[in-house]
């Protein structure tokens, strides 16, 4: 049981508790009272602010959208004043600018363009709003007079301001690639800064705007002249200066010239030049017959150049003023050659100065109309040159394919470059070079082919024979050919591998072209030894026909040793220098048994035997007498004779007298201790007229008339 006083607490607690909770709700309630009433009175301000609002809302709105209709307006009227004002602008563009444009845009270029531009939008304005109106025709008529205007000003400054370029400059600009720093390559100023500028300003205008190419071919036709007379000046300088040793450069380029290493000069033509005079020589006085043997006697032991200078020498004796032609002609080839490598130059710097000019998509047509002209004339100067190389070959002068050789060995050289120059030509315009190549190619191949023929064919005629034995100029002018092909290896084979089907030539290569010229080497020298034998024959004297064979085969091989030839020929003739070694030993040797019939007189075994102390009876005192007397004969007849003969070699002359001395000396020597001593004679001095010593004096004067 809880006791009572407990319980009476409890409910004491409980009823303090409901008391305080009923205060706490009237708490509430009463906060909740006053929360209503505020809230009732916050509804109220905010409504009466709304009303106030759509009150003001009301007023002001028709307020805004007026304010905002009058701005519409001015705006509008703005607008429309601004469009009166460029419309009646129209009307007076004509008369602002028709003076400017009747005075034309000299001087004062931006100007004008301005007016152009200004008139042109005037036309435009017209056409697409008042076709009919009478200012149309006025500005269209003040449009064409400007823009006939400018045309006659970009005429007007190409004409005025585009000159040839001076040769020394060219000459310059070709040696430039060699002799120049990377920093220091030449451009041609061919208009001046300013008139380029206006003359690109025209040319933009009228393309953009006049939609006029006529300028174009104002342009490509000026330029074409230009770039023609500059090539023509080029070969008119190397005409006034043919005198010159060198070529000629500007001094201020001159000037910026590296010290080292210095430039090799440009290889004239002129060695080419003496070859074709002895050629020439050869082919009128060798194969017509018309004349006797030549005198131009090959120095063996020099040098070639002063070899050729002695041949040239010699011709120019006998042909006087012929030398000064053949000058000329070297200056005309020379010429040629710098008029090749200036085209491209030319050319390349006037593709960069067009592009500046002309719109792209007209620039290849454009520049293969400006280099027509001046290509068609290298073509047609080639061609020339192909047809006198032609006609010479018929008239049997094969000097002209020496004319050929650096004429297409230039053009080779360049074709790369002129592939590159005429890259986006026309067809037509980039066959023009190869086809002048391959001509030139096939007119070499014949000459090569019939000069080598005929070398063969030389007809075996007495008074084309050297009285002497010494070198036939048959032999002198082929070497001197054959030499003249070192310089012009690849050009050559390439000449001989144009003549050839085989799969080899499809296959084109420098080693392929090196064995072709092996070959054809090769090929003239066999039909010059064919002939050389063929030749000997004229003789009448085996030992004068060796002489001739010996001087003509060690001609051959020291020719061939002091230059490239011997390798040349290794290439398809291992054997080439034994075999000629071999030829002139065999020569040698024919020509040493002409002393048989003098030594034979004194050779012990023809002799009989003789006892010593027994007196000799008249029969063997005249063999003795007769063994002498022969000898005597004989050596003097040979000496008389073989003294007249030539072996212009001071080796191989020293070689034959040693060897000979020494074998007749020892016989003779022989002879003369057995026989000098035995009475068969009253007079001794009659039939021994010689000691050895003496004999050999005699030896050592043969091959030469000035002893």
């Amino acid at each position: 049981m809880i006791p009572t006083e407990e319980v009476s607490a409890r409910r004491k607690e409980i009823e303090y508790k409901l008391k305080q909770e009923e205060l706490t709700l009237s708490f509430i309630k009463d906060s909740l009272e006053k929360s209503d009433q505020l809230t009732k009175n916050m509804v109220a301000i905010l409504s009466s602010f709304e009303s106030r609002l759509m009150k003001l809302e009301n007023s002001i709105i028709p307020v805004y959208k007026q304010t905002e209709n009058l701005q519409r307006l001015q705006e509008n009227v703005e607008k429309t004043l601004s469009c009166l004002d460029h419309v009646i602008s129209y009307y007076h563009v004509a008369k602002d600018t028709e003076k400017i444009i009747k005075e034309g845009p000299t001087g004062r270029l931006e100007e004008y363009l301005n007016c152009m531009d200004k008139i042109q939008k005037a036309v435009e304005y017209f056409q697409d709003n008042n076709p009919d109106s009478p200012e149309l025709n006025r500005v269209k008529s003040l449009f064409e007079r400007g823009k006939e205007s400018l045309e006659s000003e970009f005429r007007s400054l190409m004409t005025r301001h585009t000159k040839p370029v001076p040769p020394i400059l060219i000459l310059d600009l070709i040696s430039g690639d060699d002799d120049m720093e990377p920093q220091e390559e030449m451009f041609l100023e061919h208009l001046p800064e300013g008139v380029l500028h206006d003359i690109i300003r025209i040319s933009g205008w009228l393309v953009e705007n006049g939609r006029n190419q006529d300028f174009m071919t104002v342009y490509f036709q000026i330029r074409s002249v230009q770039l023609d007379r500059s090539i023509k000046g080029l070969k008119d300088h190397f005409r006034k200066n043919s005198s010159s040793t060198g070529v000629p450069y500007s001094p201020a380029i001159q000037n910026k010239r590296k010290d080292t290493p210095t430039k090799k000069p440009v290889k004239r033509p002129g060695t080419i030049r003496k070859a074709q005079n002895l050629l020439k020589q050869y082919s009128q006085h060798g194969l017509d017959g018309k004349k006797g043997a030549s005198n131009l006697i090959p120095m063996e032991g020099h040098e070639h150049d002063l070899r050729v200078k002695h041949l040239s020498d010699a011709l120019s004796d006998k042909h006087g003023p012929a030398a000064g032609r053949d000058d000329v002609f070297d200056i005309e080839i020379d010429a040629y050659i710098h008029c090749v490598s200036a085209f491209v130059k030319l050319a390349q710097s006037e593709y960069q100065l067009l592009t500046d000019i002309v719109p792209e998509h007209h620039q290849k047509k454009t520049f293969d109309s400006l280099i027509q002209e001046s290509l068609d004339n290298l073509i047609m100067e080639g061609d020339n040159i192909v047809s006198a190389a032609r006609k010479a070959i018929i008239r049997h002068d094969y000097s002209a394919v020496l004319t050929i050789f650096p004429i297409l060995k230039h053009l080779k050289q360049m074709k790369p470059e002129f592939d590159q120059v005429l890259q986006g030509t026309a067809a037509g315009t980039k066959n023009k070079l190869p086809g002048l190549i391959t001509s030139m190619e096939t007119t070499g191949a014949k000459a090569l082919e019939e000069f080598a023929d005929n070398i063969k064919n030389d007809p075996d005629k007495e008074y084309n024979m050297p009285k002497d034995g010494t070198v036939h100029e048959l032999t002198s002018n082929a070497i001197l050919f054959l030499q003249q092909l070192l310089d012009f290896q690849e050009t050559a084979g390439a000449m001989l591998a144009s003549q050839e089907t085989s799969s080899s030539a499809s296959s084109y290569s420098s080693e392929f072209s090196r064995r072709l010229l092996s070959t054809y080497i090769c090929k003239v020298l066999g039909n010059l030894q064919l002939n050389l034998l063929s030749k000997s024959k004229v003789y009448e004297d085996p030992a004068l026909s060796a002489i001739f064979l010996h001087n003509n085969y060690n001609y051959i091989l020291k020719s061939l040793e002091k230059s490239e030839l011997i390798q040349l020929v290794a290439v398809t003739q291992k054997t080439a220098e034994r075999s000629y070694r071999e030829l002139i030993e065999q020569q040698i040797q024919t020509y040493q048994r002409s002393w048989l019939k003098v030594t034979d007189y004194i050779l012990e075994r023809n002799l009989p035997v003789f006892q010593p102390g027994v007196k000799l009876k008249d029969k063997e005192r005249q063999m003795i007498k007769e063994r002498f007397k022969g000898f005597n004969d004989g050596l003097e007849e040979l000496c008389k004779i073989q003294k007249a003969w030539a072996i212009p070699d001071m080796e191989q002359r020293d070689k034959i007298r040693r060897a000979q001395k020494t074998i007749v000396k020892e016989t003779y020597g022989a002879f003369l201790n057995r026989y000098g001593n035995v009475p068969f004679t009253k007079n001794p001095e009659k039939y021994i007229k010689y000691q050895v010593d003496q004999v050999g004096e005699m030896i050592e004067k043969l091959f030469d008339t000035s002893a």
